[in-house]
């Protein structure tokens, strides 16, 4: 997986660098701005990627919980730890997403700038 990562980043950042570079002294803030852009999205697509799993998990783990015999005590526990666990994965899965997501709008509102295009509202 990590290896599928590395090389899409390095496709993206090669794709970036021979973008067509503007004209002028901004050529190279735009292609910093690209490269930046570029390891954002990969960023948030791991980040995506993550989320994905970690509420896939959840809802086994739920599943699982609601499927346990209630009287069974340490097993019912037992589920229970581990749907707290996963809640709390599922969680920081999420907030990682949305951190994820907030640099790679920057990263985009950067390459906006750097060509002296004003920002979009994302």
């Amino acid at each position: 997986m990590q290896n599928v990562l590395g090389m899409m980043l390095w496709a993206a950042l090669a794709a970036a660098a021979l973008a067509q570079a503007p004209v002028g002294d901004r050529s190279g803030a735009v292609q910093q701005a690209q490269i930046r852009a570029s390891a954002a999205y990969s960023e948030l697509q791991q980040a995506q990627y993550e989320l994905k799993l970690s509420g896939q998990d959840y809802v086994n783990t739920q599943d699982a919980y609601r499927a346990a015999p209630q009287p069974a005590g340490d097993t019912a526990e037992n589920i229970k730890r581990e749907l707290d666990k996963t809640k709390k994965a599922l969680d920081a899965a999420k907030i990682k997403e949305a951190r994820a997501r907030k640099a790679y709008d920057d990263a985009l509102d950067a390459v906006d700038k750097a060509w002296g295009r004003p920002p979009k509202n994302r």
